[in-house]
């Protein structure tokens, strides 16, 4: 249970997490009204975060040069930093690829999930997550369907639709901290 200091600390905090909401979705509104433009954002982030990680990981093997992993941890580095490159100066290929391991993730969290219900089948709500698994599999279906042509918008949308999804927590969140032992 949280202190009154620890409460009047949070209560004072929630002008912050509207500000993350009206961030949240007017950034997830921007996304869905045009998804090619949040898409080719979307993987140039993944591309500057792939080629940082990586030149990080290149300095990190030199490091430690003496271990016997070190030709490992360098070619991870500059796979990584390749992968971050490849991204940074062909954005439209890395949208396809991007959207590529996508739909395969979908799919093979549909899977899973689809497995997973099955042995809860006891149990109250395994029907929630056989749902989940249908609706996994449907999205990676879908994506496969229009494939390479999603690729455009695929990411963008996705991105829409998480951002949306965090300000509308960001707002409930503002809410019950607003009205804390008011």
């Amino acid at each position: 249970m949280a202190t009154a200091t620890q409460e009047a600390k949070l209560r004072t905090s929630w002008i912050w997490m509207a500000v993350f909401a009206v961030i949240s979705l007017i950034g997830g509104v921007l996304a869905l009204l045009n998804p090619f433009a949040a898409t080719l954002a979307a993987t140039l982030m993944a591309g500057w975060a792939f080629a940082f990680l990586g030149a990080l990981q290149i300095i990190q093997a030199f490091q430690v040069q003496g271990w016997g992993g070190f030709i490992w941890a360098l070619l991870f580095g500059i796979l990584t930093l390749v992968v971050g490159i490849s991204l940074i100066f062909n954005p439209l290929a890395g949208m396809v690829s991007l959207t590529l391991l996508v739909a395969v993730l979908f799919l093979a969290l549909g899977v899973v999930k689809l497995m997973y219900a099955f042995s809860l089948r006891p149990v109250a709500g395994w029907v929630w997550v056989l749902l989940s698994g249908v609706l996994s599999l449907g999205l990676g279906i879908l994506i496969l369907a229009d494939f390479p042509w999603a690729a455009v918008s695929v990411l963008g949308i996705l991105l829409g639709v998480e951002l949306i999804s965090n300000g509308v927590l960001f707002l409930f969140v503002a809410l019950g901290l607003r009205s804390l032992n008011q």
